[in-house]
């Protein structure tokens, strides 16, 4: 897939941005037809001066014709935070957070992401104690570090999250938490492959373990978590159930098994013998690592030819669109992918083609 990478660096007394890309003809003429970016032979990169708004241009300039990677971007941003050292009273308080999480039992996965948003925050904030932030300082927050990085608003309802928690327990209500304000939450259509490319991706692995593991997050609608916390006593094979336990809210499903996928796991586990974890690492009773995991899809995702970039959610997403082009209701579905609310899985209505796949379109009529 056609990616271009920024980056940044500083060049007598000047912040310069790098745009670095495989060869690729259609990328080459449009950055040589623009005059604002100079190509350095020597090193193989375009250069310009660095601006928020020249990364925004970038971005706008090769919309639906690349991938613009930002890591390196946005990795100079925290940079920055991370050489922030906090005082010895706040980091007091954020243990004293932590302890407050751990006591009302959020998942371990929870309190890190709140303590690190929580974090992220108080340094940006470092020449003030926490008794001095306001609501305003919330909003220069949003704007100065989130929206200014470009960071999702996924990650802004985090921070929200973590910070009205903070004041509200810890802090008693220096700060209004009410009004605090949320990002609208973006109305985005879930990324759906076809039956044809999942195909593709489940066979695209030579290897027993990896096309098993992806196999099963598809068949059965797993998050990835979800996959790797399975137990072999989990599978019931004879009731054809796999009890997923302790997921998303802390809450056990139960979900089908197929013939075809129990035999897979049988075989699985037969060649591999998994000590504590269904799907274990190179080190016996560990469980497979969540980076490990999205490396086996990701090569399976090159080695089946698809251009997009497929995620391990993605599989979720078809597995739950293919069951209701396939006549499954919405209650039966929002059952096995474990949602609290129908209106979360009703997304999935506006993905599937159960509903439009037999209209005939008023193009059809004309005499063209």
């Amino acid at each position: 897939m056609k990616t271009i990478y920024l980056s940044t660096e500083e060049s007598k007394g000047r912040t310069i941005l790098k745009l670095t890309h495989a060869y690729d003809t259609e990328v080459w003429n449009i950055l040589k037809n623009e005059k604002q970016f100079h190509w350095e032979a020597g090193r193989k990169i375009w250069t310009c001066d660095f601006s928020e708004a020249k990364i925004s241009y970038v971005k706008k300039l090769f919309e639906n014709i690349t991938l613009v990677n930002m890591e390196a971007l946005e990795k100079r941003e925290q940079q920055h935070l991370k050489a922030v050292t906090l005082s010895e009273q706040t980091l007091k308080e954020v243990e004293s957070f932590v302890g407050f999480m751990k006591s009302k039992r959020y998942s371990d996965r929870t309190i890190e992401v709140y303590r690190d948003a929580l974090i992220a925050f108080l340094k940006f904030h470092h020449t003030k104690t926490t008794s001095e932030i306001t609501n305003a300082d919330v909003i220069l927050f949003n704007n100065e570090y989130i929206l200014k990085n470009e960071l999702s608003s996924s990650y802004q309802n985090q921070v929200v999250n973590a910070v009205k928690l903070f004041y509200a327990e810890i802090k008693s209500h220096k700060i209004n938490v009410e009004l605090i304000h949320r990002p609208k939450r973006e109305k985005l259509l879930p990324n759906v492959l076809s039956k044809e490319e999942v195909q593709r991706i489940l066979t695209a692995s030579a290897n027993m373990k990896h096309r098993t593991m992806l196999s099963v997050i598809y068949a059965c609608g797993l998050r990835r978590s979800e996959l790797l916390n399975m137990k072999p006593t989990d599978i019931n094979s004879e009731r054809k159930l796999l009890t997923i336990r302790q997921a998303k809210g802390k809450k056990d499903r139960v979900v089908m098994l197929s013939d075809k996928i129990i035999e897979m796991m049988r075989e699985y586990y037969k060649y591999y013998r998994p000590k504590v974890w269904m799907f274990e690492g190179q080190t016996a009773g560990a469980p497979y690592s969540e980076k490990s995991l999205e490396q086996v899809m990701k090569q399976a995702v090159a080695k089946a030819g698809i251009k997009r970039p497929a995620t391990l959610h993605w599989l979720r997403h078809s597995f739950a669109t293919h069951l209701h082009e396939t006549g499954s209701d919405i209650r039966t579905i929002q059952e096995l992918l474990g949602h609290s609310s129908s209106k979360t899985t009703e997304i999935y209505t506006h993905v599937s083609n159960r509903a439009i796949q037999n209209i005939r379109s008023p193009f059809d009529d004309l005499n063209i």
